[in-house]
């Protein structure tokens, strides 16, 4: 094998965030009352990335990070909800959503036993606990490293130093990091000095910065990559 440890991003990578997203938000229409309507996913989705990126910043804790989307999306839709009761119900129903996307247990199985395997995520600790303790996945994972619990979210270095230590790793020239998201995921490999690969499910263009060590576009490319097989390499 090529790379001895092995990084994933959760949600959009390993997870369908996207079908966990609309169902949490239904569900907690729902038990709030209220009337849901499919037209409220694409302004939440744009609200919550805008959040996110703040937080990825250093912008926002994720205590406010957990109303101040709520805040102004119940806004942007005119409805007079209070926004912690909102983000509380959301949160318990996302907790529930274990969705994986297609392929990724096989994947997992593939690779647990071959290399170390961890899980890096900016997601909320009472979430990614919830799911991940209700995934198949899980047991294959030697580590899962959640930036709320450890203080610290990616793209910071200190994040990676964190899942090397729980995996007991030391050797960075033989650590990948897989994740969808550029900003956080791809930018913080780069930051920390591993390889990179970018889950590129959309087909869209390799930006200029950050540049990915390899690019996929279905999870089951990645063992050739971890295997130092892969013909796709963006270096």
């Amino acid at each position: 094998m090529k790379y001895h440890a092995v990084l994933f991003d959760a949600d959009g990578t390993l997870f369908d965030f996207h079908r966990a997203e609309s169902y949490a938000l239904e569900e907690a229409f729902r038990e709030l009352g209220l009337t849901f309507s499919p037209e409220y996913r694409d302004p939440y989705e744009q609200i919550n990335r805008e959040v996110w990126r703040l937080f990825e910043r250093g912008e926002l804790s994720s205590v406010e990070l957990r109303v101040l989307r709520f805040e102004r999306f119940l806004e942007k839709i005119g409805a007079d909800v209070d926004a912690e009761a909102m983000s509380a119900s959301y949160l318990s129903w996302l907790a529930r959503a274990e969705f994986l996307l297609d392929g990724a247990l096989q994947l997992v199985e593939s690779l647990a036993g071959k290399v170390k395997l961890a899980i890096v995520t900016n997601g909320l600790k009472d979430v990614q606990r919830g799911r991940f303790g209700r995934s198949p996945i899980r047991s294959h994972f030697d580590s899962i490293v959640i930036s709320e619990e450890v203080g610290v979210q990616k793209p910071d270095p200190a994040i990676f130093v964190h899942a090397l230590e729980s995996l007991d790793h030391e050797d960075k020239g033989s650590v990948l990091m897989v994740g969808d998201s550029l900003t956080s995921d791809i930018q913080g490999g780069v930051n920390f000095g591993i390889d990179t690969c970018w889950f590129n499910p959309a087909g869209n263009d390799l930006p200029e910065s950050p540049t990915p060590s390899h690019v996929i576009g279905r999870l089951e490319e990645l063992l050739p990559v971890c295997m130092g097989s892969d013909g796709e390499n963006a270096k």
